[in-house]
This record gives C-alpha cells, structure tokens and sequence, in this order.
C-alpha cells in the first residue's frame, strides 16, 4: 500500500505551475458552487488534491502526443489546454462548448485529448493510438487512471498488449487511496508495482507533492517511452481533499484530516505564502469572471 506523502520543504515553484495548479482548483471549487446552486445538471468529479500531477505531467508532452482521460479529468484537460471558457460551457450546456454540451462533465473530445467516465476503457483505445504512434513515431499516448480502475480487467488486457507488442503508452496512476467510498486497502491485492512487474512493464513510484519532483521523476520515464517504444507506470501518491462527486464523502474525519494535511495546496501555502496568496488572488478573480461569461451565454445547440 502507498503511504502518506511526506512532509517535505517544496523546491521553489515557478509562476506558471503554481498559477496553473491555482486555477484548476479555483475552477473546481467554482463547479461544486454551481451545484450548491442548482445551476449545474448531471454530475462532476473534482480533481481537489490532485492538480499538481497534470501540472508536472503536460509540461513533458508534446502537441503530437495523445491524453486519455477519465471522470475525474478536468484538471487533466486544463493542464493540457488553457481553455477554461470551453469547458466551463461545456459542463454547463452554453454556447462555446468543446462538445456543443454533448460530452458534459465526463466525456470530452478535443483535439488530442479525449475523456470518459467509464472505469478502465481509455486504457485499451490508448494502447491502440499508442500503436499507431509507434507506427508514425510522431508521439506517445498518455492515460491517466486511479487506484480504483485497477479492480478492472481492461487495464491487464491493455497492458499486456502494450508490453508485447511494444506501444509507446505512459500510464499516469494518482493513487488516492479510495475508489469513490471503497479504501484502496478493501479492494487491492499486492501493489500496483507488483502488478505491472507481472507484464515487465515499467514502474515507478513518487510520494511527493512537490510539482517539481514529479516532473524531474517522470522525465526520464517519458523519455524511455518515447525512445524504447514500450509502455511504463507511473504512480503519484495523492490525497482527494474534495468528495468522490459534488458532496458524497463517506471518510471519517480523520480521514479527512489526513487529506487535508496531504493536500499540495497547504504545503505550497506553508512554504510560500506570499505567493501562493498573490497568485490566488488573481486565479480566483480569473474563474470568477469566467463563471459570469459564460452563464450570461444562450445554450449551446446540437444538430
């Protein structure tokens, strides 16, 4: 089982990360406000706790290389693409949407990015654009899951047929140790280090919410992907400060305590206060005013 992410000084943050890491979570806590309101439909799983890694992971991809998303997958897409406005409309049914609304919360299409809220099914459509990668060697394709979709039989296929058959697949695994109200410790067997040593994949693992580790950590496993032609793992402790979806959280308060003490955002404010409080500042009035043009917009038509 993964511990706790440990307490650490953070290395110097730049703006860009720390401002990117900001807006993800302003943008979050927007959408569990609309909820609160009744203004949202459907449903949303926010990505509280977890921002950093999309943060760390977009910086070593390239515009060529694929992202496979899932149900908790907003801050994947704006690490990715700056396009807040887009899928603010989107969830929201307005006019602007990256899927004139179809796609909602959950399933999005954009580019080289595509999402879905069904446990395990990106991996398998990840390792078939991997392939075709590999066949172009213009890219590599990236999916980011949980701990919990390792309870799905897909991921074994689909890495089974990664390893042998050589696709350029980098799985980005932010355990968070709970699969919506089930802990990791009730439903995983072993690890997912042992899993992956199962298939000869390569793993590695980092407890660190320093977005800096991360990054200097998965460098070299990106690489390897991209030069060997073969898929690898990367695990990233995690804590889930926010609920699975709007406000169901089953964790007792202790378990909500260790969240919040593991969250990235009350180590960031502990070691740079100034900075983390001037940037916020900002993002917070950026989502604000993003919020308020795009519920001013008429709602989005498909035809």
């Amino acid at each position: 089982m993964i511990g706790a992410v440990r307490e650490r000084t953070l290395t110097p943050v730049s703006e860009a990360d720390l401002s990117r890491m900001l807006r993800i979570r302003h943008f979050e806590k927007a959408l569990l406000r609309l909820f609160e309101q009744g203004r949202l439909n459907g449903t949303t799983h926010t990505c509280l706790g977890q921002e950093h890694v999309p943060v760390a992971v977009s910086a070593l991809l390239r515009p060529k290389d694929h992202v496979f998303s899932n149900h908790r997958g907003h801050g994947h897409f704006l690490a990715r693409y700056d396009e807040p406005h887009a899928l603010l409309a989107e969830i929201t049914g307005r006019e602007g949407a990256l899927c004139n609304g179809v796609g909602g919360s959950q399933h999005i299409y954009h580019e080289r990015f595509l999402s879905t809220g069904v446990q395990g099914e990106s991996l398998p459509v990840a390792v078939g654009v991997a392939l075709r990668h590999r066949r172009t060697g213009d890219g590599i394709a990236c999916a980011y899951i949980g701990d919990g979709t390792w309870g799905e039989g897909s991921v074994y296929e689909a890495l089974n047929m990664a390893q042998l058959w050589g696709a350029p697949l980098l799985v980005v695994v932010e355990h968070n140790r709970i699969a919506q109200s089930t802990p990791t410790t009730a439903q995983l067997a072993g690890s997912i280090a042992g899993r992956c040593a199962g298939f000869g994949v390569l793993h590695h693992r980092v407890e660190s919410v320093d977005v800096n580790v991360v990054r200097a950590e998965l460098a070299p496993l990106v690489e390897r992907v991209r030069a060997d032609k073969r898929p690898a793992v990367f695990e990233v402790s995690v804590h889930r400060a926010g609920p699975h979806s709007k406000g169901d959280d089953t964790r007792t308060a202790a378990e909500l305590a260790e969240a919040a003490a593991g969250d990235w955002y009350a180590h960031y404010a502990r070691d740079f206060p100034a900075q983390v409080a001037a940037l916020e500042e900002i993002e917070r009035a950026f989502i604000d005013a993003a919020v308020e043009n795009v519920l001013a917009r008429p709602l989005s038509e498909w035809s």
